[in-house]
């Protein structure tokens, strides 16, 4: 089986949401309803030296995440249908639309806020890697979109070789789920277990 993945340059990525917003137009996707979201993490603080200088240790960095198609993905355990399942062909995490009764399980227990219930259609909707891209040759909408060319789209073997499996703050342990989003960390990347920062647009990202 092939495995695909996402690769993120947290170096390059500014933050600028033109990933999100390509996946939204592409995906005729309503405002409440995003598969691709930026988060903004930020933290640090200014001290005063005492003689009128300051200095600082404030850091931001971003990370530009979708579903990560995860080896062990988390909705796909607890979904009491089985219309979230992983393609055996691509690796790609999908929903089964005439299997999905909208329990909301796979969101729950989604650590990447991925899958989300849409009310208006009924059942579950997340990305799906831009499938039918993929299966012609073209990489998911987001990747193309980058103006930073912060985002890649490849077998595991391939973004493995460009970056480490996701493990740094704001995302879970890679350990839960094991996601195939491989990413290269900025030096002002923190662990996941880290208690500096916090996602500032966190009302973006819900």
């Amino acid at each position: 089986m092939t495995q695909y993945a996402f690769y993120l340059d947290t170096t390059r990525c500014t933050g600028c949401k033109t990933c999100e917003i390509a996946c939204k137009d592409f995906k005729d996707l309503p405002i409440d309803v995003a598969y691709r979201k930026v988060y903004d993490f930020e933290g640090g603080s200014w001290q005063d030296a005492g003689d009128g200088a300051y200095t600082t240790t404030a850091f931001v960095y971003h990370i530009s995440m979708s579903c990560n198609h995860c080896d062990s993905p988390a909705c796909v355990q607890v979904c009491p249908t089985g219309a979230m399942h992983k393609d055996a062909g691509t690796g790609l995490v999908f929903v089964d639309e005439t299997k999905c009764i909208g329990c909301g399980y796979c969101h729950m227990a989604c650590p990447y806020n991925a899958p989300k219930v849409d009310r208006a259609v009924g059942h579950s909707v997340k990305c799906d890697g831009c499938a039918e891209r993929v299966a012609g040759g073209a990489n998911p909408i987001c990747v193309d979109a980058c103006p930073l060319r912060a985002l890649e789209f490849g077998t595991v073997e391939e973004m493995e070789k460009l970056g480490a499996r996701a493990n740094i703050a704001p995302l879970p342990a890679d350990t839960f789920t094991n996601p195939n989003l491989y990413i290269k960390a900025t030096g002002d990347a923190r662990p996941t277990d880290t208690d500096e920062g916090m996602i500032v647009n966190q009302l973006e990202v819900i």
